[in-house]
């Protein structure tokens, strides 16, 4: 198995070693684990492309280079310049340092540059490791997916939904904010909202006297509906959810047609 991965923490982030881990035993001893990653971190830029402006790519060793772009940058980068165009058989994004649950899914380079893939008609799965008080006091924050990631990665290639329509399915999977040993299991589950919580701002003033914003995350802890991503992770739970890129809101397509005819 040929696979190409990324991230959007960038290409010295811990969670690309593991990764590359998961990658590794999935490929198998005959495989190709190719690995094109930001130079330097992307968190937060979406699906967002290098489209107005060019981008440098280095080769830092065999089979892993860095690009100066965004995590869907370094897909379209793998794919038509360092594979050469020999199409990888999947396409693996993270291990991100945080949850990609609920809203934040709509920010997450992480998952930009599984939908990338999955617009480049390939197989695309993107990982997350929720983070929190317990993963805090462990050698490894990222044991959950390090130790249950292949495993779940290998499940879901072998009985998860594929198919090749436009707007092709990719999957999201976040792993809990707990030690390896204390993850209950799988769900798959829905996109959540964290209500009364949101992305802001907090403004700082320089030494120089101008005004700076840093964009400010909300409580990542605020609980979703029951069944949904947030909740199933906090619950202990690996969450997997199906996604695509279609943003249409096909439920409101029959009730505006009719408000507008």
């Amino acid at each position: 198995m040929r696979i190409l991965i990324t991230n959007d923490d960038g290409i010295n982030a811990r969670g690309l070693e593991v990764l590359t881990e998961i990658a590794t035993e999935l490929a198998g001893p005959k495989g190709e684990v190719w690995t094109v990653a930001p130079a330097f971190e992307q968190s937060g830029v979406a699906h967002c492309i290098s489209y107005t402006h060019p981008m440098m790519i280095a080769k830092l060793g065999p089979r892993r280079f860095a690009a100066e772009g965004s995590p869907a940058d370094c897909v379209l980068a793998g794919l038509f310049d360092v594979l050469q165009g020999a199409r990888p058989d999947l396409v693996l994004s993270g291990v991100n340092r945080g949850n990609n649950s609920g809203e934040n899914a709509m920010y997450s380079g992480t998952l930009g540059g599984a939908m990338e893939a999955a617009l480049q008609g390939l197989p695309a799965i993107a990982l997350s490791q929720f983070m929190g008080p317990d993963t805090n006091d462990l050698d490894d924050p990222f044991e959950a997916a390090r130790v249950h990631g292949a495993a779940l990665v290998r499940k879901l290639l072998d009985k998860g939904l594929w198919d090749d329509s436009d707007y092709r399915l990719f999957y999201s999977v976040n792993f809990p904010p707990v030690g390896a040993a204390a993850v209950k299991g799988m769900r798959v589950a829905a996109q959540g909202f964290r209500r009364d919580t949101s992305f802001g701002v907090e403004p700082h003033i320089s030494p120089s006297g101008r005004k700076f914003l840093w964009i400010k995350g909300g409580a990542q802890h605020a609980p979703t509906l029951p069944g949904t991503d947030v909740a199933v992770n906090l619950n202990g739970y690996i969450s997997v959810t199906p996604m695509r890129a279609d943003l249409t809101a096909h439920d409101a397509l029959a009730a505006l047609e009719a408000a507008l005819t």
